[in-house]
């Protein structure tokens, strides 16, 4: 076994927050000037064993993460490579003024990790459930925004934080054990969304671990003849529209799929695309309706929501039919 392989392997069994600790062990080897800051979430962040080896790049600022963003905003000021991290509705939601001012109007470069975002922290209800969070960063200038679908995707959405030009919100969904959705090493380029299955007639774009949900789904239909093209949206903002136009050639019908509200989120984007271009495609989005619904376990929410396999799969035969 290769050593990206084995690496690819070790990223599925942990899931996404502890292969953001992991990777940031590593990341730390090769620049000493990373600062790291969490509202007290070390743990949930897999950053305990961060914490212990590099005190010196290591704040803890305790439950305020608005006052999180300003101090990170000051340690951007004096070159730094920073990195923030919370549960997503907190690192997002909470912080938006200070994240409108610091990061986007005033151009301080930082990186902030959204733990949990999506359904995954369903029991605890929407105060933890993140559905809202693309949709309000969308709208502010300078900040990109990736949704990587597996720990392979995230080790590279952070490693290109450093050369990137723009603060960086990377969005963590699912739990663990996570598919393996990259099963090799691929290219990564941010606004670059990328093929991951050839098929036709329809197409199907998502983001984030949910990807998992999709490909369980088109390994069914492939058994009923039904040949789905998959694209990996990596990056919601920046987004390449030329690419997805082309994409779109020889498709009639067009799915989204988001554990995100559908409204400000992936189905927002490629609609506008397409409807800034003239094309005429039927468009469809799956996702949270643009409601709160009863509390839940992760696997309950998908299905209640729609976006699990069995679903996808009954949403595709339905726009062929």
């Amino acid at each position: 076994m290769t050593n990206i392989a084995k690496k690819i392997n070790f990223y599925s069994g942990i899931g996404m927050r502890a292969s953001f600790g992991m990777i940031m062990l590593e990341l730390a080897k090769k620049n000493k000037n990373l600062m790291v800051l969490t509202p007290d979430v070390s743990t949930s962040a897999g950053l305990d064993r961060f914490k212990t080896q590099y005190k010196d790049n290591y704040l803890e600022i305790g439950i305020s993460e608005q006052n999180m963003i300003g101090v990170a905003a000051g340690l951007s000021n004096d070159g730094f490579d920073v990195f923030t991290s919370s549960f997503s509705p907190f690192q997002t939601l909470r912080c938006l003024d200070q994240i409108k001012v610091n990061l986007g109007y005033m151009k301080l470069k930082i990186c902030m990790v959204g733990l949990a975002s999506g359904l995954v922290l369903g029991n605890l209800g929407y105060t933890h459930c993140s559905i809202e969070d693309v949709g309000a960063l969308r709208s502010i200038p300078n900040l990109d925004i990736l949704t990587p679908c597996d720990g392979l995707e995230l080790e590279k959405c952070i490693y290109a934080f450093k050369n990137s030009k723009n603060s960086m919100y990377i969005r963590l969904t699912g739990g663990s054990p996570l598919k393996k959705i990259h099963t090799e090493n691929y290219k990564f380029k941010i606004g670059e969304p990328i093929k991951i299955i050839d098929g036709k007639k329809i197409i199907i774009f998502s983001s984030g671990s949910i990807i998992g949900d999709v490909l369980n789904a088109v390994e069914i239909l492939r058994y009923n003849k039904i040949y789905p093209t998959v694209i990996n949206i990596h990056s919601i903002k920046p987004i390449n529209k030329k690419k997805i136009l082309d994409f779109l050639k020889g498709n009639k019908f067009v799915l989204t799929i988001e554990e995100h509200n559908v409204l400000g989120g992936l189905g927002s984007t490629i609609s506008e695309i397409i409807a800034e271009s003239g094309k005429n495609y039927q468009v469809s989005r799956l996702g949270i309706q643009d409601i709160y619904s009863k509390s839940g376990n992760y696997e309950y929410l998908k299905k209640f929501h729609k976006i699990d396999s069995s679903s996808i799969v009954k949403k595709v035969k339905s726009i062929l039919k």
